[in-house]
């Protein structure tokens, strides 16, 4: 299922990019839908990612940071990210933290990310900062069943993180579903849009493209 309504009005300054704010589950294809939209976007929008907000866990060893439960809003320094969002929205370039997830911590590198007239931010914990959909013009969940999100990031782990299948089915038995249930899903009674699992996520983002285009046109001709 999706459901796509016409913009709602913006109440944002003159000049102020629309902010496109995309949530669901771990392994929901929140990373392949921000894909096509840059893709389609012309010009390219800029992307924040909340995940790239863990915070720095250096003065942990490796094995206690392998024991933190990172599913929990608490892991997540939105303090910086809601600062490096405001920034965005002001015109102001940011330079986003990039997260080793490798090593449970941040990487010594910075992502510079630079403002755009549409702006889209992504994470698994979006919707579970008051302080952070404030910000967002518009809200979209990927409403991907349990076992498929699962199987997809079982694939993903080993692929990129070189974790094996048990730890990863440990984990998400032990915090990532619980904490799905009580942070993550309450987000999908607050979207604008709801996308489900059967739908391809290309057309999804044609459609959201067109929709973002035409609020921008909307509001700048309101206050022209």
């Amino acid at each position: 299922m999706v459901s796509l309504p016409s913009p709602r009005p913006i109440d944002r300054s003159f000049g102020e990019p629309f902010v496109l704010g995309v949530c669901g589950g771990s392994c929901s294809g929140k990373t392949t839908l921000v894909r096509h939209l840059v893709d389609l976007l012309q010009p390219a929008p800029s992307v924040l990612s909340f995940d790239a907000y863990y915070r720095p866990l250096d003065h942990l060893s490796f094995e206690e940071r392998c024991r933190q439960n990172f599913d929990h809003p608490d892991s997540l320094d939105d303090e910086l990210f809601l600062e490096h969002l405001t920034e965005l929205k002001a015109g102001r370039s940011v330079r986003e933290p990039v997260y080793d997830f490798a090593r449970h911590t941040r990487a010594e590198e910075v992502r510079e990310v630079e403002p755009t007239t549409i702006l889209v931010v992504d994470g698994i914990l979006l919707g579970a900062f008051p302080s952070v959909l404030q910000q967002l013009d518009h809200l979209v969940f990927l409403d991907v069943p349990e076992p498929v999100r699962l199987a997809r990031r079982v694939a993903r782990d080993a692929r990129e993180r070189g974790r094996s299948e048990e730890s990863v089915r440990a984990q998400f038995e032990q915090s990532v579903a619980p904490m799905h249930r009580e942070f993550v899903q309450p987000a999908a009674v607050i979207a604008d849009w709801l996308v489900g699992s059967d739908q391809d996520l290309r057309q999804v983002a044609t459609r959201l493209s067109a929709t973002a285009t035409r609020a921008i046109g909307m509001a700048d001709a309101a206050s022209s």
